[in-house]
């Protein structure tokens, strides 16, 4: 192998002063036999280059970040975003919402829904102010404002942060807000308080700039164990506490594992794609949790597809890779933390404590006995998510007057008050009941949610925060249950309410009545669905193209009504949909629309 200065580089002949330069600077390589080529790159490991969709080339001409100033320069004279600024501008949260509105929405971070009621003060002050007056819960335990005018989007983020919390990051591609049980910390039956690390995993991201500009969302979550779900299933990591015994002499784990809690590692999850994070063959100890999932995003984040955004989340990675391979090259950043543990195989499994906890229905509403001595959460219905400024008001008041003055938010679009004395429970719930505010409601009520729906969103097909509260006021005015049953309403296949996994889930759609009117909003229905340890099914679709309304409200009582005629004991809505076809399903189902006295008013 040649250890001479080349003549050529890059296809192009080198003038006589470079070969001089370089003559000395490979000099001290020559006497060690290292040459020129030695240092040029092997094509056959160079991955070939993807070529970029228009969303990766707005990313490339300019970081999102520094399109700041561009913002403040719009704002003066209050207009919209220009261009691919669209785009950027979601980085610091804020969506532009035409051609709904010309006004922007803006989505903030708060890591495993945890605020305080001077925040959440501040933030009804800030809708009154500078929006609409109002605040929507999401189902990533979050908060979303609408509508803003361009020319307060510099004062709403200044007052957004002053508060303590802030909104970098929080859309396009880039890490969602992190999500975790609502009653971490204070769940009798947890099996670890998870809050720490939320709080560390959320300092990590928004402290490393590598941690932005992935080449899609992703969405991470963490569940503790409590009686409060948190759907960790559903998004692109989700780790699942469990409790282990100590391996046994002669055990493959044994030496390397030891009896406690650890984490059990699912990930690829994006139900939106029919798809649930599943087991990777892996667990590890909660101090490595933040760790392990920061490498896990780094290998997505220099491998993820950037050319096809419609394959572009996680999932597509790991079906191209397969679980192997991606484990594994996180398992080179890290160091051992992850150990294999195969769920599938007995002489593992059977290392699993039985987690016994009680199955209370919809326990992020209502009065809860905390793992405090004398102490209970009391969870408040917030219909399908809009809280009104004055509502959000008395939350924090009460939860200033009987509580800490901490606060939680569901991904059910609700508000947990937590540390509120056994004595003092009736007292809350009255004061909340004097603001129009419950803590007790029904079963069809406490399982419902909504997305956005059209009011505030180009993509929906359909108002599904109006036609979710329609739903739920025409059932409960008619039927009874003795068991919990989700409802998720979303507006388009984007599926932010999550259809799919809802025990009855709705999709909108345009309904077309007949040749001469324009078509109505409808949805297709599906059944069956269900999320969280033994109940991940992907729903399955029982109807098409139902007229929003009266169709639609009589078809899912009919749907519920053959449910309870049908069921064996007293078997949930899960179970009983999971014992049967849909074609079955739907033929129960049109035989109780056939009686139409079951829909007398």
């Amino acid at each position: 192998m040649s250890t001479n200065t080349p003549n050529r580089i890059a296809g192009k002949e080198i003038s006589p002063s470079q070969k001089n330069w370089l003559d000395g600077f490979f000099a001290g390589f020559k006497d060690q036999g290292i040459s020129f080529s030695d240092a040029a790159s092997n094509s056959k490991n160079n991955p070939k280059k993807q070529k970029l969709i228009a969303e990766e080339k707005i990313k490339k001409t300019k970081n999102p970040f520094n399109a700041f100033s561009s913002l403040i320069k719009l704002a003066k004279k209050n207009l919209g975003p220009e261009k691919d600024d669209v785009f950027r501008f979601k980085w610091n949260g804020l969506f532009w919402l035409a051609p709904i509105h010309e006004g922007y929405m803006c989505r903030l971070r708060i890591p495993g829904g945890m605020i305080n009621s001077n925040q959440l003060i501040e933030l009804a002050s800030i809708s009154e102010d500078l929006a609409w007056g109002y605040l929507q819960i999401t189902t990533r335990n979050n908060f979303q404002i609408r509508v803003i005018e361009p020319k307060d989007t510099p004062t709403l983020l200044r007052r957004i942060q002053d508060c303590g919390l802030h909104s970098r990051g929080a859309g396009a591609d880039n890490l969602r807000n992190f999500t975790s049980n609502p009653t971490a910390g204070i769940d009798p039956y947890e099996l670890i308080d998870v809050s720490p690390l939320i709080n560390e995993l959320a300092h990590t991201v928004i402290n490393q700039p590598e941690f932005y500009d992935l080449p899609r969302k992703f969405n991470v979550s963490l569940d503790g164990g409590g009686i409060v779900g948190v759907a960790e299933d559903t998004n692109d990591i989700g780790l699942r506490a469990i409790r282990l015994k100590d391996p046994p002499k002669g055990h493959p784990l044994h030496g390397k594992v030891k009896g406690g809690v650890w984490f059990r590692l699912l990930i690829g999850g994006v139900t939106g794609h029919k798809e649930f994070a599943e087991d990777c063959g892996a667990i590890c100890r909660p101090e490595d949790a933040v760790e392990i999932i920061t490498a896990l995003v780094k290998v997505y984040i220099q491998n993820g597809n950037r050319g096809n955004r419609g394959k572009a989340r996680l999932v597509y990675l790991i079906k191209e890779w397969g679980n192997e391979k991606y484990i594994g090259k996180a398992q080179e950043l890290l160091d051992g933390q992850l150990v294999n543990f195969d769920f599938s195989d007995p002489l593992f499994s059977e290392l699993i404590e039985n987690h016994e906890k009680p199955l209370i229905p919809h326990a992020h509403v209502g009065d809860h006995q905390q793992l405090q001595e004398g102490l209970s959460w009391l969870g408040v219905y917030i219909p399908v998510g809009i809280l009104q400024s004055k509502e959000a008001r008395l939350i924090a008041e009460v939860a200033k007057e009987f509580g800490t003055g901490d606060l939680r938010l569901t991904i059910f679009q609700n508000i947990i008050i937590p540390n509120i004395p056994r004595d003092r429970i009736n007292a809350a719930r009255e004061k909340l009941a004097g603001g129009g505010l419950a803590t007790e409601i029904s079963l069809i009520k406490g399982g419902t949610v909504a997305c956005t729906g059209n009011q505030h969103c180009k993509f929906s097909s359909s108002d599904t925060k109006s036609h979710a509260t329609e739903i739920v006021q025409y059932l409960d005015n008619r039927i009874t249950l003795d068991k919990p049953i989700n409802i998720h309403v979303t507006g388009c296949p984007h599926s932010c309410a999550q259809h799919y996994i809802g025990d009855i889930g709705l999709l909108a759609c345009k309904v077309s009545l007949n040749k001469k009117d324009d078509p109505v909003e409808g949805y297709h229905i599906f059944i069956g669905g269900g999320f969280g340890p033994d109940k991940s099914r992907i729903g399955r679709q029982i109807f098409k193209s139902i007229p929003a309304g009266n169709s639609i409200n009589q078809t899912i009582h009919a749907m519920l009504i053959a449910y309870l005629s049908k069921r064996k004991d007293k078997e949930s809505f899960f179970e009983f949909t999971s014992r049967h076809n849909v074609d079955y399903l739907e033929k129960i189902t049109n035989q109780i629309l056939a009686e139409t006295d079951s829909f007398a008013a």
